[in-house]
């Protein structure tokens, strides 16, 4: 006898019984009534023996024997499965009837034991954790099993099968998922592909985990989300864009609605660099379900173009303006100055409510090809400082600048001057956004007036912010229906591929 003999009952009255006759061999016995428990206490402290009710609470008994069977830890614990022969469908562990008097379950278990002490005379590894095979315990269930435990550590996942996707990790801290990675992809968009994975295995490791934490859900309804995405995404396959198709957007970006939906709005953005569906949903933060019935939507209103085969080439890394946008910026500095010498310059206004926004904007200007930042005089153009933000090159010749323009009222004077003639006003924004509306007002609505005036706003996100598209209809509406951009912070490669899509819109 190497440890007590666990009883898991959801009758309290039979587990007791069993119990008492086990002690009255000399086994000694503690009860639990639901298979969690009875799985965490297991995997805790592995027991001499189990003894499991087949229709156990939460985890079933013939579940219950399967992840210890699967767990090298735990594989050596004899198993024995109280139920009818019926209910006894899942591999692992000896069967008695419900009928079987307390006795005869005690022998039951002490034939049990006597075989392992025999067969596996070696003692039972000292790793701690879980592991095993998805096809024995599917991700959702595991990750429910830790949650129960509030387990704290981080869950690999390897997947198998003719196309298996990338191992990922899942991080868990007090039971609660906090973050995912999966290739590239991490968050919600990794977790959702994870569970997806039917095939491969997953070992748990606990550990102290001191990531930032990038989901907020909590785990039980990111578990419910994920397995419904799942299932509506199986039952609509076929009519889904299939991941090796291409698509292409058709007709300008300017025949846009002005607000629209974030993740439309990225899913656009992706599209100006990529064609292949499965690398538009690569690239693309949203989870992959999400992004399909975006693109399908778009496809079913005309927007996008589908094609099966081969899709053009992109360049990536390549300058921000294509060669028809450069034309077309040409043309309207031709007309903007008839008869005059041609220019070469367009100029783009940035509305600045404070500094630090003003900071945040120039580092992500910083990422996008072709752009050259003006020399800052100090830390750089500040809330009241009327000064050039640098050039963005449009083609060899052509360019934008970029001037920073102070919203303070002092100021009012200088606007209508500085709105004469631009090509659009660039309008940053951070939280609260009600606050920086107001601030704004002023010289948005005085710069609205100019003549062929455009102004465009974008929404700065800090690392965890989420404004709801409602919410920001509401507080935008204090400004205008200027077109809106959503720049996560923490996510500068995301924010440049916005940035490009906004000076895109921004050309006449």
């Amino acid at each position: 006898m190497t440890g007590p003999v666990l009883v898991a009952d959801g009758d309290p009255e039979r587990a007791k019984r069993i119990a008492a006759a086990c002690s009255a061999r000399g086994l000694g016995a503690s009860v639990l009534h639901d298979g969690s428990a009875a799985l965490q206490a297991v995997l805790a402290e592995p027991p001499g023996a189990l003894v499991a009710h087949l229709d156990l609470p939460l985890v079933g008994g013939g579940k219950l024997a399967e992840i210890l069977e699967a767990n090298p830890r735990t594989r050596r614990v004899p198993v024995l499965l109280v139920g009818e022969a019926a209910d006894a469908g899942a591999r692992g562990g000896r069967r008695v009837s419900r009928d079987s008097d307390p006795e005869a379950v005690a022998r039951s278990v002490e034939a049990l034991l006597q075989e392992r002490t025999r067969a596996l005379p070696s003692q039972p590894s000292p790793e701690t954790g879980l592991e095993g095979q998805l096809a024995e315990l599917s991700l959702p269930e595991v990750l429910e099993l830790l949650h129960a435990g509030r387990k704290t550590g981080t869950l690999e996942v390897a997947p198998a099968g003719p196309d298996p996707g990338a191992p990922g990790r899942v991080f868990l801290r007090g039971g609660e998922v906090v973050q995912a990675v999966a290739g590239r992809a991490e968050a919600e968009k990794a977790l959702f592909r994870l569970l997806a994975c039917e095939r491969g295995s997953f070992a748990f490791k606990p550990h102290p985990v001191e990531i930032a934490p990038r989901i907020a859900e909590p785990t039980r309804a990111l578990l419910r989300e994920g397995q419904r995405q799942l299932a509506e995404w199986r039952s609509l396959a076929v009519e889904l864009p299939p991941l090796d198709a291409h698509v292409e957007l058709r007709g300008p970006r300017s025949g846009l609605p002005n607000v629209i939906h974030p993740l439309t709005q990225e899913v656009l953005v992706v599209l100006e660099l990529y064609s292949r569906v499965g690398d538009v949903l690569d690239h693309c933060a949203y989870p992959d379900y999400q992004v399909l019935r975006t693109l399908q939507s778009l496809i079913e209103r005309g927007l996008v173009g589908l094609r099966r085969g081969p899709g053009p080439a992109r360049e990536q890394g390549a300058a921000v303006f294509s060669r028809e946008q450069a034309a077309r910026l040409r043309e309207w500095l031709a007309q903007s100055r008839p008869g005059a010498e041609p220019v070469s310059e367009a100029k783009l206004l940035v509305l600045g409510a404070d500094s630090e926004t003003t900071q945040r904007l120039r580092a992500l200007l910083a990422r996008l090809p072709g752009m050259v930042l003006a020399e800052p005089a100090g830390a750089g153009p500040g809330a009241d400082e009327l000064a050039s933000l640098g050039r963005l090159a449009v083609d060899a010749e052509v360019g934008i600048e970029l001037v920073h323009v102070p919203a303070a009222e002092r100021f009012a004077p200088l606007w209508p001057l500085a709105g004469h003639g631009a090509l659009a006003t660039l309008i940053p924004i951070r939280e609260p956004v009600a606050r920086a509306a107001q601030a704004l007002r002023p010289a948005s609505a005085a710069l609205r007036r100019q003549p062929r005036a455009r102004l465009l706003y974008l929404l700065m996100l800090e690392s965890g912010e989420r404004v709801a598209p409602e919410v920001l209809r509401e507080n935008l509406s204090l400004l205008d229906d200027g077109p809106l951009f959503l720049l996560p912070l923490d996510h500068p490669e995301k924010a440049a591929l916005l940035l490009r899509d906004l000076f895109g819109r921004a050309l006449p």
